[in-house]
């Protein structure tokens, strides 16, 4: 039965809508929001940007990388976008993708989503309802082990009224429920993926190949080297602005990376470190803009044995232990003497910018002195050469950092000097970033320096720190952190009626993860991001700032020799040739 319709957001006309878009253009100098006009303006050029890591995959339900998401969110479409305002609660702000317009039932435990019948696959078959339940079904089939399930866990199921109106139902009423719906999947082809075995998807050729609905369309990837997206021509909204897109990869070596942004051979340097910036200020070409973070860096304590992933960690899994190693890091010290003024200290699992963070939380102080007094007390006594041992263990553990990240392998040198300080005996283990990614997610590893891009929804947290995600093999709660306080406290969180009783939740989750100390939150870092003068680009979300590059463009008279190469010589995505390049 589909739901009652409670609110439906009213549809413009046409030309109403295509006015007010010219003139919010005009308002802000965001010159590509108007559909029409940017239907009828080709050859926006080329952009390159350049990065130290490959994707994972390139399969939405699957794909863990940054690298991974910032291409498969211009291939493929949520049924609405969360909008500047990055407003989770209820659903004003989002903006139509997949979806034209949705309805609520009279008890709000179902949303009818209406799609745009003129949405099309890449290979030109229709977007359909079925498409929608597929995805969400593939996404919380545990087989699948879709990093997103945990998000979903409140979305019952999915049916389907009529072709074009996919029906989701939750399992209560909330107030991210409308968030958690339209934005958490990007929807994908069952044509495409349903004939693969959910068991068999992760080591499918086919997810290397995505065919989407997006403004963009994929035309190759070729691992740890390149991968090229170009403007979908036929897209229902309108075509992305820029003609292609390509990420070049220097795999690992953040140094090549920069030079390659330096030297002109790419437009976009998404990760600027200080000693960069005064080359970049002085460059006639080149400009630095900073925007809103929802970015932090932690070092996660694996609680599983990576020797024997079936046990708790010998170290680890002691909260005291955690909550004293956590004490012997200067935070403030580490942050300025790597970033500068590039970074701040972190307050926890979330940064500043969220409104639904409490600056005030307690964190677990600097304290080296009580740190040792609590590893006393455990039994681990500094032996002749000042390294804690217990039993005939020393107190002794690894650090892994990727090595495409400096600004991490310094952190770890620092903090290596600072654990000695207390008798523990610190490794670091520099690896090539897709193996960083792997041994996490398979918990081979004692701890960990990771950085983390917050979604917009603080529920978002359950996806790295809660139970159901440390169940779930292959998921990004990488150190197997559980604790059914905290998730009760998450699930109240999000079944608040309002953002500030949200807060006032959240803060207490947040609290009860600090003290459990899974982990050492370290730094929020300042986005400052460089880019070549002449690339016009639209604002740069705190969530993503490759949310608005399909609006993105080289003007015609700033275009340079790369922007008019290749976009009509390679074979199309979906073509047979086009497959072996990767």
């Amino acid at each position: 039965m589909s739901p009652t319709p409670r609110t439906i957001p009213p549809r413009m006309p046409d030309g109403r809508r295509a006015a007010l878009c010219c003139a919010l253009a005009l308002t802000v100098g965001f010159i590509a929001g108007c559909s029409e006009k940017s239907r009828t303006e080709s050859g926006g050029g080329t952009l390159v940007v350049s990065t130290a890591s490959d994707a994972d995959n390139l399969f939405p339900p699957l794909v863990m990388s940054s690298q991974g998401r910032q291409v498969v969110e211009q291939i493929f479409e949520p049924l609405a976008d969360v909008g500047d305002s990055l407003n989770v609660f209820g659903d004003a702000g989002f903006i139509p993708r997949l979806a034209d317009s949705w309805s609520w039932s009279a008890d709000s435990l179902s949303i009818a989503f209406h799609l745009n019948p003129r949405a099309r696959w890449h290979d030109g078959k229709p977007v359909r309802a079925s498409d929608v339940r597929f995805t969400l079904s593939l996404a919380k089939n545990p087989v699948v082990a879709a990093p997103i399930a945990p998000l979903l866990s409140n979305v019952d199921s999915v049916s389907v009224t009529d072709s074009l109106t996919p029906v989701f139902w939750f399992k209560r009423r909330s107030a991210q429920q409308f968030y958690d719906a339209a934005t958490v999947a990007l929807i994908v082809p069952e044509h495409i993926y349903g004939g693969i075995a959910p068991a068999a998807l992760a080591s499918s050729d086919v997810l290397r190949h995505p065919v989407g609905s997006g403004r963009f369309k994929f035309r190759r990837w070729v691992p740890n080297a390149t991968i090229e997206i170009v403007s979908n021509r036929d897209h229902y909204r309108a075509p992305a602005r820029l003609d292609r897109v390509i990420w070049t990869i220097a795999p690992g070596d953040f140094s090549a990376a920069s030079t390659r942004f330096l030297a002109g051979e790419a437009d976009f340097f998404p990760s600027v470190r200080p000693d960069m910036m005064a080359q970049i200020a002085k460059s006639p070409n080149l400009r630095l803009v900073e925007y809103p973070g929802f970015k932090f860096g932690y070092m996660v304590f694996n609680m599983r044995d990576p020797k024997n992933p079936k046990a708790p960690h010998p170290l680890f899994h002691d909260v005291a232990v955690r909550r004293a190693l956590t004490m012997a890091i200067d935070r403030a010290s580490l942050v300025r003497n790597v970033f500068d003024s590039l970074a701040i200290a972190s307050i926890g699992p979330t940064v500043r910018a969220m409104g639904t963070s409490d600056t005030t939380i307690a964190q677990i102080p600097y304290d080296p002195s009580g740190a040792m007094r609590i590893l006393d007390s455990l039994g681990w006594r500094a032996a002749r050469d000042g390294i804690r041992a217990r039993d005939g263990r020393q107190l002794a553990f690894t650090i892994m950092v990727p090595s495409s990240s400096k600004d991490r392998e310094r952190l770890a040198v620092l903090m290596q000097d600072q654990f000695k300080r207390v008798g523990v005996k610190v490794s670091i283990l520099s690896v090539e970033p897709n193996v960083f990614e792997q041994q996490q997610a398979t918990h081979a590893f004692d701890a960990a320096i990771e950085t983390w891009l917050a979604d917009p929804s603080p529920g978002g947290i359950r996806e790295s720190w809660g139970s159901e995600a440390a169940r779930t093999e292959g998921s990004k709660n990488y150190g197997d952190y559980a604790n059914s306080i905290f998730d009760t406290q998450v699930d109240s969180a999000l079944g608040a009626s309002s953002r500030p009783a949200a807060r006032v939740l959240f803060s207490r989750a947040f609290q009860t993860l600090i003290s459990d100390a899974p982990a050492i939150w370290l730094f929020e870092p300042r986005n400052v991001v460089g880019i070549q003068k002449r690339i016009h680009t639209a604002p740069l979300r705190a969530d993503a700032w490759w949310a608005h590059l399909a609006d993105w463009y080289v003007p015609a008279d700033e275009q340079i020799a790369r922007d008019h190469a290749g976009d009509d010589t390679a074979p199309r995505a979906d073509s047979p040739s086009s497959k072996g390049s990767s």
